[in-house]
């Protein structure tokens, strides 16, 4: 029994030279399919995995390898009889990645990740999102891109409301504390007190201390040998 022909939700790609890489990216832009992109380098101590949504992010043709930019045949790189190194433990860890990777895409959960790296030397794993190139010379990416750009114009802007601070209003309350400005001159009144309850000191009243006369003149012009005169004389 065949199998019914079903829409592809994500193509995995896990081929080891440019060339195929570059075919999958055209038939995935021209089909408008996501895919993720894998490799390893060729001294096997590094590694990578990308999500590419057609006209969304990136695709491979946008920043190519310069291998691919330069138009060179990767053919005339290796050198015959010599294979690329090959580490099964880097291969492990860049495919746990982009298996993980899908899981996360197609069941929904977690933080998919549009680019993430791996150094095996130190241990490293940069993450980036890369944004597609307008000048890409895939022409199908061009044209998702401005598909893309058609949606997002089409979709309605949220509105973000500013929200007011609400006027703190303080209560009265039983033991008459209030919120004053530090720079409000504030006259200090006696508290209404509890019977049973005295105050250990009262504040003096400004008024009956100046028909008193307590406060001192600062402003003597008498020197200091007739003051001494002075108090000799008490």
């Amino acid at each position: 029994t065949a199998l019914p022909i079903l829409p592809v939700d994500l193509v995995l790609s896990c081929v080891d030279n440019f060339e195929a890489r570059m075919a999958i990216n055209t038939a995935c832009n021209e089909l408008k399919l996501n895919w993720m992109e894998s490799g390893v380098s060729e001294n096997a101590v590094s590694g990578h995995i990308q999500l590419i949504k057609p006209g969304q992010t990136a695709c491979f043709a946008c920043a190519p390898p310069l291998v691919v930019a330069s138009n060179i045949d990767e053919k005339t790189l290796k050198r015959d009889g010599v294979c690329a190194a090959s580490l099964p433990t880097t291969m492990a860890v860049v495919a746990g990645l982009l298996v993980q990777n899908a899981l996360k895409y197609l069941l929904g959960f977690g933080c998919v990740s549009h680019y993430v790296g791996y150094n095996a030397m130190q241990d490293f794993f940069p993450s980036m999102a890369m944004k597609p190139n307008p000048s890409c010379t895939d022409s199908n990416c061009q044209k998702r891109q401005k598909e893309y750009q058609e949606i997002e114009a089409a979709r309605p802007k949220e509105v973000v409301e500013e929200e007011k601070e609400e006027e703190v209003v303080h209560e009265s309350n039983d033991w008459g504390i209030s919120v004053v400005d530090e720079d409000d001159p504030v006259e200090e009144e006696a508290p209404d007190l509890v019977q049973g309850i005295k105050a250990a000191y009262t504040i003096p009243d400004k008024s009956v201390s100046k028909e008193r006369g307590d406060e001192v003149d600062v402003e003597d012009d008498r020197s200091l040998e007739e003051l001494m005169k002075q108090m000799k004389s008490l």
